[in-house]
């Protein structure tokens, strides 16, 4: 599995992360069987939140023999100081690990958001102190408005962004491109969402065979990795696949043999994209 490295923090990341969603819901051994299918495939980038139903609860033991040679990411959508700082001792403690070696402020998308968390005894104060404290060693944050995404990197040197990073949305969007690019220029890591995304979801309508996915995944083979091969020939990390096992394994095998996009397939994803609908809009906070 190729390597890459996250923005300037001196990080050699998998190209392909592993989210914490795919062990939610599953029993304890499948969860260690998944963890260590994928640190033996050569994945070392793994992500989880507390907003993940028991993804922690699941993870954190899973990964615990594996802990000392991965990366690992983790969240909090919490956005004052207090209410953060609970939130990583308590991550910390169902991870089953003394540090998260990246700690992200998690769905940052609103204006509220913004001022909240980066204002006077806000989540970023915690996260801040947690650095301070050895607790976390780099600082991030995941973001699904273009406008905050923009903002946050302007307001504080963040090391990396989690942001969707999408076929669909880049040509019929146009959602992505400026985030990755202003980041590329602040040296500011990108890791990547919704690489296997197609398109939204129909109101209510059923999720099917991925319950695990709020969109509707790409599931034809050969769609998903050129989806995925269209996001890592992007100037990013890593890409984290869906939460469903299936899709996750199909992103393991297109990572081992990953090529950047030819310029005809370039076509062919924009082909593909035509008449898709986009589940991000660019909309300001």
């Amino acid at each position: 599995m190729e390597r890459r490295p996250l923005g300037t923090t001196g990080e050699q990341l998998s190209i392909i992360g592993f989210g914490g969603i795919v062990v939610m819901n599953v029993d304890p051994p499948k969860a260690a069987s998944l963890v260590a299918e994928a640190v033996d495939r050569g994945v070392n980038y793994f992500d989880v939140a507390p907003s993940y139903g028991n993804a922690e609860e699941r993870l954190g033991p899973a990964l615990e023999p594996h802990r000392a040679g991965v990366f690992l990411a983790c969240k909090t959508q919490k956005r004052t100081k207090p209410e953060a700082a609970q939130e990583l001792r308590e991550s910390l403690g169902r991870m089953r690990t003394d540090h998260f070696d990246l700690y992200q402020l998690h769905a940052m998308t609103t204006r509220e958001d913004l001022e909240t968390a980066t204002g006077p005894a806000g989540a970023l104060e915690a996260l801040v102190e947690a650095r301070e404290q050895g607790l976390v060693r780099h600082l991030g944050f995941s973001a699904h408005n273009v406008d905050v995404a923009l903002e946050l990197m302007d307001r504080f040197p963040f090391a990396s962004i989690l942001f969707p990073t999408n076929w669909t949305e880049y040509f019929n969007a146009g959602f992505g491109p400026q985030v990755v690019e202003r980041a590329v220029k602040k040296g500011v890591g990108r890791l990547a969402l919704k690489a296997m995304a197609r398109q939204k979801l129909a109101e209510g309508a059923d999720r099917g065979d991925w319950p695990k996915c709020w969109y509707e995944p790409c599931a034809d083979p050969h769609e998903a990795e050129l989806a995925l091969r269209f996001t890592l020939s992007q100037p990013i990390t890593a890409a984290i696949p869906p939460g469903e096992e299936r899709l996750f394994r199909l992103a393991l095998d297109a990572g081992e043999r990953f090529q950047p996009l030819s310029d005809q397939e370039h076509e062919e994803v924009r082909r593909r994209a035509a008449g898709l609908t986009p589940f991000f809009e660019l909309t300001a906070a």
